[in-house]
């Protein structure tokens, strides 16, 4: 494509030797040639800068950076500040692009109205088994992840409140500041709030789809979902804005609360009717997501493993949040 504009590719990493090689890889073969690509390495321990060092032998368009505090927003506002596209992509390096998924969304900028445009994600997981396979299918329903669109396909394109791996106009992080540096986790999803608070578009397009690698283990899901339901909490303490996220990031507190208040009640004022409300609470939940497992099941997967994965992407994120909420005090006394 000639005269395009060129667009900066920025991809912030740690540790990521399984998926880094594949990450830039299929960037580089985009039919869309005007990028930079700009990988910022918080000094990992693995193999990962090694790999991106063999890649740039022979790519004089990838650079790498180095982010020796190691947080994601640092790592992101380094590759911003840094770009020299008037269009910068965010890219994940658990994740796969498509030969056409720059040049797809890049077409969409025609209306000066879109300021962010997105495309879905397809999960996958790199180890096929019954376990794996149930953290795929649960991370990709909508009980699961509630309204990400991105996460459970539209069928045409629609305007979003947020997207992932998404290519912005330079003119956001000039114009409404770059990544706060203060949210570990969410500063993409408040990044994007910004933009609709400032009446700009996001839209998301369903025939750009990558591929994004998730979580194989319980373990490794409840500590990334903790995380996630514990900075819910914090990204609106530290904003001070309720609208930096949406209420589909507060149903796992609303549900968690739904159990744990009630039994606190009951023990606090001596009145065992209110045990009655935790356990149709739960008992509502569990003939839910049993109801659910079932319609998703197949046979390369257990029942059981699929109701786990949503007992552990609930409860943790859940947890992750109602344990935000009490530690409020100590963290910004």
């Amino acid at each position: 494509m000639q005269n395009s504009p060129l667009v900066s590719v920025v991809i912030p990493c740690y540790n990521e030797e399984l998926y880094i090689s594949d990450c830039i890889t299929s960037l580089l073969l985009n039919d869309y040639k005007d990028i930079e690509i700009i990988v910022i390495d918080g000094v990992s321990t693995d193999k990962t800068e090694i790999i991106i060092s063999d890649i740039i032998n022979e790519n004089p368009n990838v650079i790498l950076e180095q982010n020796n505090k190691r947080l994601t927003p640092i790592s992101l506002n380094i590759g911003v500040t840094s770009a020299k596209g008037e269009f910068i992509m965010i890219a994940g390096a658990h994740s796969k692009y498509p030969s056409n998924y720059i040049s797809n969304l890049m077409k969409y900028f025609e209306d000066d109205n879109i300021l962010l445009v997105g495309g879905s994600l397809k999960t996958e997981v790199k180890n096929r088994n019954s376990k794996s396979l149930a953290i795929k299918a649960v991370l990709s329903n909508k009980f699961g992840v509630g309204n990400s669109y991105f996460r459970t396909g539209v069928t045409e394109p629609k305007f979003v409140d947020a997207v992932p791996f998404g290519i912005y106009r330079k003119q956001v992080f000039t114009e409404m500041g770059t990544y706060n540096e203060k949210l570990i986790r969410n500063h993409d999803i408040e990044l994007n709030k910004r933009i609709i608070n400032n009446k700009g578009k996001i839209l998301l397009d369903p025939k750009s789809e990558c591929i994004y690698y998730s979580r194989e283990t319980y373990n490794k899901l409840g500590k990334n979902n903790y995380s996630n339901g514990l900075w819910n909490i914090l990204t609106v303490y530290i904003t001070k804005n309720i609208k930096s996220l949406s209420l589909r990031h507060f149903i796992p507190l609303a549900f968690i609360t739904s159990i744990v208040l009630p039994v606190v009640a009951a023990f606090a004022f001596k009145m065992p009717v209110f045990y009655f409300l935790s356990i149709i609470s739960f008992l509502s939940y569990n003939l839910l997501i049993f109801t659910i497992s079932l319609k998703i099941k197949t046979n390369e997967m257990s029942l059981l493993h699929i109701i786990s994965a949503f007992y552990v992407l609930h409860f943790s994120y859940g947890m992750g949040s109602l344990v935000g909420l009490s530690k409020l005090n100590y963290l910004f006394k």
